[in-house]
């Protein structure tokens, strides 16, 4: 089959990488792609946001599967528009892809579901999000609510660097992402990640992760998308051997 791939990123590079290596790949297609994507796809260029023009695309070359790797046009339900016209779309829907979308609809619904998570407050007003943080132990975590490419959470050590974080994200630092913003407790220890493929009925679970969020040596500067991963993490092997 015809295979389109949505993303630029390391993360997209990965996914066709693996994709190719099935028997069952013909062309793979990357949109937009990168320089590293160029030497195992043919990258084209198209907007993911735009929903017709990646179903006249995958109409007119045959594509049988898409992928989608970034998480904007699966908040938009790209997914949602190619199932609805028969096009097989690997990624989850609109709504479920909310949980990805805004950080404080997932914390409401795990404190709704009481699924364990840091004490958190959600806020529209600079006052108000000031307020709340003034009576919080330190350091803060301040998040822009929704999609910030990985750059919309800060870690304020003092109530100065929470209050300027406060008013940057309400102020339009983040656009649309920083409308709303989540005051979150500071959880200290190491973070980790585990995947599992989820279909409504089954849970195919896949592998533990650990990536470095800070932009430079010694977990030290800004948060960003990711500056590399290590896979399995020894902090959830350790959890597995006790367990």
């Amino acid at each position: 089959m015809n295979i389109l791939v949505i993303g630029s990123g390391g993360r997209e590079h990965a996914l066709c990488w693996a994709l190719l290596k099935s028997p069952l790949c013909q062309q793979l297609y990357c949109a937009p792609g990168n320089g590293g994507i160029e030497a195992i796809a043919q990258c084209v260029t198209l907007d993911a946001l735009d929903h017709d023009a990646v179903a006249d695309f995958c109409f007119a070359k045959k594509i049988g599967l898409v992928v989608i790797g970034p998480e904007a046009p699966l908040v938009a339900g790209l997914v949602d528009h190619l199932s609805a016209l028969g096009i097989k779309a690997f990624g989850p829907s609109a709504k479920a892809a909310r949980l990805e979308g805004s950080k404080g609809f997932t914390k409401d619904l795990c404190a709704k579901y009481q699924i364990p998570t840091a004490r958190y407050g959600r806020f529209q007003k600079a006052a108000d999000a000031k307020a709340y943080a003034a009576k919080q132990a330190l350091p803060l975590v301040i998040k822009a609510d929704g999609l910030a490419a990985g750059k919309g959470v800060i870690i304020a050590e003092s109530q100065h660097e929470a209050e300027t974080a406060i008013d940057d994200i309400l102020g339009g630092q983040f656009g649309e992402a920083g409308a709303d913003l989540v005051i979150e407790e500071f959880m200290h220890g190491e973070e980790a990640s585990f995947f599992a493929l989820v279909d409504g009925d089954t849970a195919l679970p896949l592998a533990g992760a650990q990536d470095h969020k800070r932009v430079g040596d010694g977990d030290t500067g800004p948060n960003t998308g990711g500056m590399g991963a290590i896979l399995p993490p020894p902090c959830l092997i350790q959890t597995c051997k006790t367990v």
